[in-house]
């Protein structure tokens, strides 16, 4: 069976990072329009909703590089293992609660850094899935990791699909669709098998490998 062309790493740690820029400059733009009105405005009403913008932003411009950190980057101070109840409390701060729910199930235990990595980027897929809001669920055991993304008009978008199965030429991936092929990348690492389906209105997206020790000490 002839390989898979491989998107070049140059390429990829490219397109990553016009996906992280795409996700945190919304609100860094929120801050300085923000501070461009504390500075000019001699309002006090306006003064403080401007105040209130630049705090609200800056959380979520905090929340976003915390997560893409742990999603994208090497989070080389981390080691190699994870909390994946850190994880989880980073995961909340991110999606917020606003359009989407979540609802996280994984356990409390140190996991593989690219198991966790990869079950964020699933995180990730279940938002693209459900565009209007919804709920997510995630689950984590030693041999498959889920993501349940249920929602109005929940579907898995024919690009999305076309990297999962393998069907997407890397040269034509975009900032967006990257990070679903980031994900392939990272189950083929952990020698997972990632795939989504529909699960009657409800998309599914699953990755299933063989179970990994946990280190000593620890019960998974």
């Amino acid at each position: 069976m002839q390989a898979k062309p491989l998107l070049e790493d140059i390429d990829l740690a490219a397109l990553l990072c016009s996906r992280v820029c795409h996700d945190v400059i919304s609100p860094v733009g929120a801050i300085a329009n923000g501070l461009e009105v504390l500075e000019d405005e001699e309002d006090a009403e306006m003064r403080q909703i401007a105040f209130d913008l630049v705090t609200k932003s800056a959380k979520t411009a905090s929340a976003k590089l915390q997560f893409c950190r742990m999603a994208f980057g090497a989070a080389g101070g981390m080691g190699a293992m994870i909390d994946l109840g850190e994880a989880g409390d980073i995961t909340k701060l991110f999606i917020g609660d606003e359009k989407i729910s979540l609802d996280w199930r994984a356990p409390r235990i140190q996991k593989d850094k690219s198991l966790v990595k990869l079950i964020l980027n699933m995180v990730l897929m279940g938002m693209s899935s459900i565009p209007r809001g919804g709920n997510l669920t995630v689950d984590a055991t030693s041999t498959e990791l889920t993501v349940r993304a249920i929602g109005d008009r929940a579907g898995i978008p024919e690009k999305m699909q076309m990297v999962l199965k393998g069907e997407m030429n890397p040269a034509e991936l975009d900032a967006r669709l990257v990070q679903v092929y980031y994900a392939m990348r990272l189950a083929t690492e952990t020698s997972f098998d990632l795939s989504g389906h529909m699960d009657g209105d409800d998309v599914v997206f699953t990755a299933k490998g063989e179970a990994i020790p946990l280190p000593e000490g620890m019960i998974g």
